[in-house]
């Protein structure tokens, strides 16, 4: 059940990703569009992560605001790994391959192994007892 449940809570924030970067290849064009794109579909996804997992995942209960903030400065951290697989996939597919929307092809994937990689992450070093 567990893992039925993360791998749902990815698809979503992979869906909530992707989908706030929509706007922003409809709005520009060209070869940079990639970039803004990214970063409004990276924000949107890791708040939407970061709350399913603190509250679904590992059931996590912040003491306090300060406590609720340097977690999530501990998880958007961990995620800097795990953005370098997601970017790198998706800027590889935008600019390796040529068929419309190429891009979310190489984002979903990249997300798929970046989540894989996250989880692990952030159960050792974000919602430990011993982490902070």
């Amino acid at each position: 059940m567990f893992l039925l449940k993360y791998a749902l809570f990815a698809l979503i924030a992979t869906g909530v990703n992707l989908v706030a970067q929509y706007p922003v290849f409809w709005a520009f064009k060209g070869a940079w569009v990639i970039y803004p794109a990214l970063i409004v579909g990276t924000m949107a996804g890791l708040i939407t992560k970061y709350w399913l997992d603190k509250h679904w995942i590992f059931y996590y209960v912040a003491t306090s605001k300060a406590d609720n903030l340097s977690r999530f400065g501990l998880y958007s951290l961990m995620g800097l790994f795990t953005t370098i697989i997601f970017w790198g996939s998706e800027i590889m597919f935008f600019k390796l391959f040529n068929f419309e929307h190429s891009q979310y092809v190489g984002g979903a994937l990249g997300l798929m192994v970046g989540y894989i990689v996250k989880y692990f992450l952030d159960k050792k070093f974000v919602f430990s007892k011993a982490a902070v």
